[in-house]
């Protein structure tokens, strides 16, 4: 072979290497799979593990980062996906306080951010932001109804002093009052506490009618669990971000009888056959729990199944305007995510909007009831 024709198939393999490479749809995933949210974070890391290589006849290569649950881990790992490794969409973080911290370094980077929690960003970040769980205001309103009808009047409120906890009281109470509900007594506690003794004294001392705990995961199973050591009897409620398993492992008897909101993924087969969600939820819980065994479905690892079925419909919309790498795909992905209509998801039907980047309706929440240390569709 001689020199001219060795240098051309070269260039043309390198041609051919930086075409491939440029092909490849990169994602950064900052996730929670150490410190106190990692029962969130480890769960939507297994979910990933199941992705195909290939998502709409892409390649789609995954850099999952840990953040330990730590919103400072998660900015220097944001900073890594666009300066360094030059992603086309970044996923994360686990919870509100990661989330929010991501969020200004994706919208300085004009790169879509789908958080995994629901979180509240600036009016100059929300363009970016799409949150992939349903937001407080769509699962406060099950709560709400769910207490109107066992007549609740009165509420205690323990939930986490960050983000979540703030917008979740925000929220209850703004619903609340419309319905004739009142928080009588709140208080607050820090993710990394182990207890919540004093917190739980003075809400049971207050003898309202139900209680609402908002918390996260295995977190979540603490104050539940000291409310009803302290000699509380009456109703407790309990977020999404409690729908896991790990609430009633850890949780045990006392926190049966206990109220939880949810997506319908973690209850996919008790959801009735005309449900829009059913068949999508129940092959998310089949393969998951066939990967990771009977009963690890889990509320975050549904959104990671979501997170697929969006850029299966997202990808070749954006594909038509730009390549992988660049700004003009990443913009091209930001719009097709904003415009891709009603679609269903194990966790109901999404439909973002310009004015809308929570995009779930009232229909979403589920609430459930834990009896024999399961979790039970509330008829």
């Amino acid at each position: 072979m001689n020199l001219k024709l060795k240098t051309t198939l070269a260039a043309a393999a390198a041609l051919l290497a930086s075409a491939s490479a440029l092909a490849d749809v990169k994602i950064g995933v900052t996730l929670s799979l150490t410190g106190p949210a990692s029962g969130l974070g480890i769960p939507v890391g297994n979910q990933f593990k199941l992705w195909p290589q290939t998502i709409a006849g892409e390649k789609v290569q995954l850099i999952i980062l840990d953040d330990a649950s730590d919103p400072g881990k998660g900015v220097t790992n944001a900073r890594r996906f666009v300066t360094d490794d030059k992603v086309d969409m970044v996923f994360g973080g686990s919870i509100t306080t990661v989330s929010a911290a991501v969020a200004p370094v994706a919208a300085e980077a004009k790169t879509t951010q789908i958080s995994i929690a629901p979180v509240g960003v600036p009016p100059d970040q929300e363009r970016w932001v799409f949150r992939l769980p349903q937001g407080f205001s769509v699962m406060a309103f099950p709560i709400i109804e769910h207490m109107k009808k066992a007549g609740v009047k009165t509420v205690g409120f323990l939930g986490y002093t960050d983000a979540y906890g703030e917008s979740w009281l925000k929220e209850f109470i703004a619903q609340g009052e419309k319905a004739g509900i009142k928080v009588v007594a709140a208080a607050r506690f820090a993710r990394s506490d182990t207890s919540v003794t004093p917190q739980a004294l003075k809400l049971v001392s207050a003898n309202p009618d139900a209680m609402l705990v908002v918390a996260s995961g295995s977190g979540a199973a603490m104050p539940h669990k000291t409310l009803i050591e302290r000699g509380y009897k009456g109703k407790v409620y309990q977020t999404h971000a409690a729908a896991t398993p790990d609430l009633v492992r850890i949780g045990g008897k006392d926190v049966e009888g206990g109220f939880v909101v949810s997506g319908p993924a973690v209850v996919a087969e008790q959801l009735p056959d005309n449900h829009p969600s059913k068949a999508v939820a129940v092959d998310f819980v089949t393969k998951f729990e066939a990967a990771y065994g009977k009963g690890s479905r889990n509320q975050f690892a549904g959104h990671a199944y979501d997170a697929r079925i969006m850029l299966e419909k997202v990808l070749p919309v954006a594909l038509k305007k730009g390549k992988p790498g660049t700004p003009e795909f990443r913009a091209a992905l930001r719009d097709a995510v904003e415009g891709m209509g009603r679609t269903i998801f194990a966790h109901g039907v999404m439909n973002w909007t310009p004015t809308d980047h929570w995009g779930y309706t009232n229909e979403t929440g589920v609430m459930l009831k834990v009896v024999n240390g399961q979790f039970v569709v509330e008829k």
